[in-house]
């Protein structure tokens, strides 16, 4: 799998930011195909830091209903990175 097409976008919220200050883990949402090892790659390559563990998790689509019409949203995958101990990806911290 090609590394930039791996990483979809940063993944933002409180929660994934109260881990990345607490334990030092980045959540990215991630390609439907890609793997821990496509992930791991991608991030060493895109960030140039060490990655130590890769936790994939996929997130199930809620089903909507509006009247009679029911409809789901997509499935989406996400990877939550753990950084080896003292690095950082810059592009996450406030400077």
């Amino acid at each position: 799998m090609e590394v930039y097409s791996v990483l979809q976008k940063a993944i933002l919220s409180e929660k994934s930011n109260l881990q990345r200050e607490d334990n030092n883990k980045y959540t990215f949402l991630v390609h439907p195909k890609a793997s821990k090892y496509d992930v791991k790659r991608a991030v060493k390559k895109a960030f140039e830091v060490d990655v130590d563990k890769v936790n994939i998790l996929v997130r199930r689509g809620k089903l909507k209903r509006r009247g009679m019409h029911v409809g789901a949203q997509s499935n989406t995958k996400r990877a939550v990175v753990s950084l080896v101990e003292g690095q950082k990806i810059g592009a996450f911290e406030d400077n």
